[in-house]
């Protein structure tokens, strides 16, 4: 055998086939692979270099994958996933038709549970534990490993409260490293934090409470000290709960040092881990940062305005409201659900609340935004960041589903701004009043315009635009897609067959345009970055239903399938969104 044993460990077995004095070396070598491909590819770096201890001690005492691993959210799996038969194609980590940045049933049997969103490992864990006592297979083992951060979510604590009255054999690992993306908050971290430094008497331990074997808390990134206590507790029966420390980007210094930035770094040098400078001087803004610079402003001059984001306020740039204002900007940690009613009951106090939750993580306040904002009639400003395709992030964390599911819902304004420009406008106006809740999506990455700072104008609500005339075929567009339209009309030789009119509001519609249109052209074509099905496109649809237009439209968006991981330019694409596609399909018609 060589002196690299990584290089000769396929899977979880070739690992047992070590000494234990040998794991050191192998931690030291995954770290290595890890920060030599994620340097170069791209990725989530350093959550995984947090638990490269941990996840070699779990797959050295534990038989998986007949012993079930769940990881929480999955940023911290890219250890997981090279041990796992899987190393070879780790370089294709979150690129198109490679593996999954996060773990994934139909990728290895290894991936016993789909994640992506937070605070499920518990609740998974103990769905399969249980299962398994009513199959007779009492000896089999089922972890749960999940950070501070995310076991502040309710739904962690709902899986915690069923555990405790069970026999069912779990064992729940908290990662504590005091982080998830940003830097955890709330009472809870205050609590482990407290254990951490031996202030809280062990005879008032919450989790003991809770009917759990409690341990801990002990030095996550000692190797030896994990494998000792995964002995024994793989000996105890029933519900277990093992607190380890570890340190976020353990092995790279600068990673360690300045955890939020190297969560995912983009490329940076390996050996001394440098992140590699981008060259941003004279480009538009990001969405996120109009979003935040406008709401700072606005904050300026209107005293009633309220910031709140779960856990996200460095990727929704919050943090710009939050470093000036920190009385009213709030971070919530991951609880989306509590957000949005924590939003609603502000809104019943006249505050001028705005919630920013990324597209995807509103998914899991459904019911809040249905019975706790819109049913009351309360005028919360949803701000839905990374609305469309995401990119990389895959079929977890792409916001196509928005549309659909708030078309739906009575009471609701839902606005989609063309550009920087109508997003800083729709904020403007927002503040000013709505007599009902408005969500106001808009995607990851940059905008178009350098100069987008200009003097606030009010949006008219309901009100579509026309961006350009044409005589045959309307196309009708639902936010920022509708520059994919723009330049693919500025391609075509019949240009002036083609109308393009910008139907930011896909609630209201603007009907009286919708008349108009439907009494000139006999096409239409429909275009936007949700899916199809319930979404802006039905909703046109339903318009010429209801008013008996016998019209031919098509509609283009996501179709009804999950859309995996690439780049936004490569699903565009596969969904034939993007402006190659649009050019070859106005050139057929």
């Amino acid at each position: 055998m060589s002196n690299n044993l990584l290089a000769h460990i396929f899977n979880p077995s070739d690992l047992r086939q070590l000494d234990e004095v040998q794991l050191p070396q192998v931690a030291q070598e995954l770290r290595d692979f890890i920060i030599g491909i994620v340097a170069v590819k791209e990725g989530h770096l350093g959550a995984s270099l947090g638990v490269v201890e941990l996840t070699i001690a779990l797959h050295y005492i534990f038989n998986t994958p007949e012993d079930l691993l769940v990881w929480d959210v999955g940023h911290q799996a890219y250890g997981h996933k090279i041990l796992t038969e899987r190393r070879a194609q780790f370089h294709t980590n979150r690129k198109l038709n490679g593996i999954s940045g996060f773990p994934k049933r139909s990728e290895s049997v290894y991936d016993t549970f789909g994640v992506g969103h937070s605070s499920t490992s518990i609740s998974a864990a103990l769905g399969m534990a249980i299962a398994s006592n009513l199959k007779g297979d009492f000896n089999k083992q089922h972890i749960a490993v999940i950070g501070d951060a995310s076991i502040a979510s309710g739904m962690a604590f709902e899986g915690l409260n069923h555990a405790g009255v069970t026999d069912a054999n779990l064992l729940v690992i908290l990662n504590d490293n005091a982080i998830g993306i940003d830097p955890s908050v709330g009472a809870l971290k205050k609590y482990f934090t407290a254990v951490k430094e031996g202030k809280n008497p062990k005879q008032n331990n919450m989790i003991k409470s809770l009917n759990f074997d409690y341990s801990g808390p002990i030095d996550g990134n000692d190797i030896f000290a994990v494998l000792q206590e995964l002995k024994r507790l793989k000996n105890i029966k029933g519900p277990k709960f093992l607190h380890i420390i570890t340190t976020k980007g353990k092995g790279l210094q600068q990673a360690e040092d300045n955890q939020v930035q190297y969560h995912a770094p983009g490329k940076f040098d390996a050996a001394t881990g440098e992140i590699y400078p981008k060259l941003e001087a004279n480009l538009p803004p990001k969405y996120q940062d109009v979003f935040g610079l406008t709401l700072l402003d606005l904050a300026k001059s209107n005293e009633k305005i309220i910031g709140i984001t779960p856990a996200m306020p460095t990727g929704s740039s919050l943090k710009f409201m939050m470093d000036e204002f920190p009385k009213r900007a709030f971070d919530v940690g991951i609880a989306e659900q509590h957000a949005v009613t924590l939003s609603a009951g502000m809104a019943t106090q006249g505050m001028v609340v705005f919630c920013n939750i990324y597209s995807t993580f509103l998914q899991r306040a459904y019911d809040q935004v249905i019975h706790d904002v819109a049913l009351q009639n309360l005028p919360v400003i949803f701000c839905l960041d990374r609305a469309g395709l995401v990119g990389e992030d895959g079929a977890t964390h792409h916001g196509v589903f928005d549309l659909a599911y708030l078309r739906c819902i009575p009471n609701m304004i839902i606005y989609s701004p063309l550009n920087e420009i109508a997003l800083r406008n729709i904020l403007y106006t927002a503040q000013l009043g709505l007599p009902h809740p408005i969500a106001i999506r808009y995607p990851r990455g940059r905008g178009q315009i350098i100069n987008w700072q200009q003097a606030y104008q009010k949006v008219e609500i309901r009100k579509a635009t026309c961006i350009k005339k044409g005589t045959k075929i309307a196309i009708l567009s639902n936010g920022t897609i509708g520059n994919n339209v723009t330049l693919a009309l500025s391609k075509l030789n019949n240009l002036e067959h083609f109308a393009h009119y910008d139907f930011a509001f896909v609630k209201p519609l603007d009907e009286a345009l919708l008349h108009t249109i439907f009494k000139t052209f006999e096409n239409i074509i429909t275009i936007e970055d949700g899916v199809i099905k319930g979404g802006f496109g039905s909703g046109i649809v339903e318009f010429a239903n209801e008013n008996n237009y016998c019209k031919r439209i098509k509609t283009l968006g996501i179709p009804d399938e999950f859309i995996e991981h690439g780049t936004v330019e490569e699903l565009q694409k596969f969904c034939k969104i993007d402006v190659k596609s649009l050019i070859l399909l106005f050139g057929e018609i």
